[in-house]
């Protein structure tokens, strides 16, 4: 699988690129403000065919640069149905911004359990609420890749502050984390990578953060 990382915006949001290197099919997770310029060099670099965007959440630092992606690429646009609002609208989670941001209407949603294929890498959707209700990780378990959005960093979990937020529900969406290999790899929506079995507090993370 390539990965490509893109730490973009006020908050260094971590945008992707993933792709399959036998098909050349490529998708783009989380398109932060201000990534679209280095996400369409290196779809060209890599001559990928970008036909998805998967969006861990809708959170404006995550969503901003969906708009102009979708209409270079005609990518359609991944997200968990409770996170339809802000992307449609954004603004209407209640969070303040200060650049304007096209709302998008998604093309498909992204339930647990589902089933995502770039080229020959199938991902599978874990439904983590918490962060905001609509919160999923995507997980390849042939490469033992995690993408946790805002759900799990390096030493610490995603804000519960929001006006979106769940806090009850963070707990049960770390424990499905938690089950996953150890060895899992982590590439968190902020930060640096790490693995499940880096972040032993997974266990008691309610008693830590809660």
């Amino acid at each position: 699988m390539f990965i490509q990382k893109f730490p973009s915006g006020p908050f260094l949001t971590n945008a992707y690129v993933i792709g399959c290197h036998a098909t050349k099919q490529a998708a783009i997770i989380d398109p932060a403000p201000k990534s679209a310029i280095s996400i369409m060099t290196c779809l060209e670099q890599n001559q990928f065919n970008c036909n998805k965007i998967l969006l861990t959440h809708t959170h404006w630092d995550h969503i901003a640069d969906v708009a102009p992606l979708k209409k270079q690429t005609g990518a359609t646009v991944y997200v968990h149905p409770l996170d339809v609002p802000n992307l449609e609208q954004p603004g209407a989670d209640g969070l303040p911004f200060w650049i304007p941001i096209e709302g998008v209407n998604p093309d498909f949603f992204l339930n647990e359990g589902d089933l995502i294929s770039i080229g020959n890498i199938s991902i599978r959707v874990i439904h983590t609420p918490g962060h905001s209700s609509g919160s999923v990780c995507l997980y390849c378990a042939e490469e033992n890749i995690l993408f946790s959005g805002d759900t799990l960093f390096a030493g610490t979990i995603g804000n519960l502050s929001f006006p979106t937020s769940q806090p009850d529900l963070m707990w049960p969406s770390l424990a499905k984390l938690r089950q996953l290999p150890p060895q899992t790899i982590v590439y968190p929506g902020h930060g640096v990578q790490t693995s499940i079995g880096s972040e032993p507090w997974l266990a008691h993370a309610k008693e830590k953060f809660g």
